[in-house]
């Protein structure tokens, strides 16, 4: 079987012949059907993210699950599955209170390797680490059973594979974890694909004023389409006070950073009312920092928080995510700009840096 290996940063991923063992107690074979192109594998292909290497990358699938080990009752051969980055051991204190993406019942082993402290696939003998104990940039993946999540079967499968990550983590940020309510004013800074499921999870809240900022009036486009009231082009505009000129000059109620950085976390804080809440929805490369006002945070009641994967719980919302778009009450073809083919994967990552696609999917037989 073929693989998508990263073997140095900063050089592109090389799809070579793998081996594989077959799943042992507790893990499943997934035949993968589809993958998204995500900036998180980005930051690891760029090296602002550390990874032990060599890694099969990619966490954001789905495909069907073709073997079982022993004791896996949570899925069977022949279930339609997407693939959760996050286990979810059942057990733990965050599990049993809801919030599961926050799991540490395998802390014990590292987030490339499966719970056995060993990896599935190999070249030659030489083991391959697997991003998110999955890499899904493989025409099959044996993983922990418990970062299956089953789903009806006329779902299709590149739309799937983005309820794997983009959709829920930008989705989730509104609804789960900012809790946003109906008639909210919301700002969203970055129009990626996270960022365009933050503007329709804003919309699917109900949210009055939905306000969105991208550099490229291409993503801002998408915004529009995706549920924003309001756009503006941050190049040539100061976003913050776009903001404020829209609520009155108080700030929004809300304001997501889908993007990660020291300027955009600045901005969020700065666009929002007293008492409004900021969200760090975008995961940012490991040394970005940001200054923060602890005086005029406590002064003003402002609530800066993170979130991880939307804080869904994916057993659960990831379903219902699939629901919605079955209802067309979510948009996920919208998203797929661009298909490819597993040997064309670096130029899904091209694609993605140069900001043509609001995301790509690689596509397997």
């Amino acid at each position: 079987m073929k693989a998508a290996v990263l073997y140095k940063p900063n050089t592109p991923l090389e799809v070579v012949e793998v081996e594989q063992q077959g799943p042992k107690a507790g893990e499943a074979r997934v035949k993968v059907k589809a993958a998204g192109v995500c900036h998180s594998d980005w930051h690891i292909i760029n090296g602002d993210w550390t990874m032990p290497l060599p890694m099969v990358l990619g966490h954001e699938a789905a495909g069907i699950v073709e073997e079982v080990g022993a004791g896996v009752t949570t899925v069977k051969p022949g279930d339609h599955v997407i693939f959760s980055f996050r286990p979810q051991c059942g057990h733990c204190l965050y599990c049993s209170i809801g919030r599961s993406i926050l799991c540490d019942g395998h802390n014990d082993t590292p987030r490339f390797m499966l719970f056995d402290g060993t990896t599935r696939m190999s070249v030659k003998g030489e083991p391959l680490n697997q991003l998110a104990r999955i890499g899904t940039f493989a025409e099959k993946v044996v993983c922990p059973a418990e970062q299956l999540v089953p789903m009806r079967k006329d779902m299709p499968w590149p739309q799937a594979a983005l309820v794997g990550c983009c959709v829920p983590t930008g989705v989730g940020a509104v609804t789960r974890c900012a809790q946003v309510e109906a008639g909210s004013s919301v700002l969203i800074i970055g129009c990626g694909g996270v960022g365009l499921n933050v503007v329709q999870g804003a919309k699917l809240a109900g949210a009055a004023t939905i306000i969105a900022a991208d550099l490229l009036d291409g993503k801002l486009a998408y915004a529009r389409d995706f549920g924003a009231t309001h756009t503006v082009n941050a190049s040539s505009a100061n976003v913050v006070d776009f903001a404020r000129s829209l609520t009155g000059g108080r700030g929004v109620d809300y304001a997501f950073d889908a993007i990660g950085g020291e300027a955009t976390t600045l901005q969020i804080l700065d666009a929002i009312r007293p008492g409004g809440t900021a969200v760090i929805v975008g995961m940012a490369a490991m040394a970005v920092r940001a200054p923060v006002t602890p005086y005029m945070m406590a002064l003003q009641e402002k609530c800066l928080r993170g979130t991880m994967y939307g804080s869904v719980r994916p057993n659960l919302d990831f379903p219902h995510l699939v629901d919605l778009y079955m209802q067309k009450r979510l948009k996920i073809d919208e998203l797929v700009s661009r298909t490819y083919r597993l040997d064309q994967i670096n130029e899904g990552f091209q694609a993605l840096r140069s900001g043509q696609v609001a995301r790509g999917v690689v596509v397997f037989d």
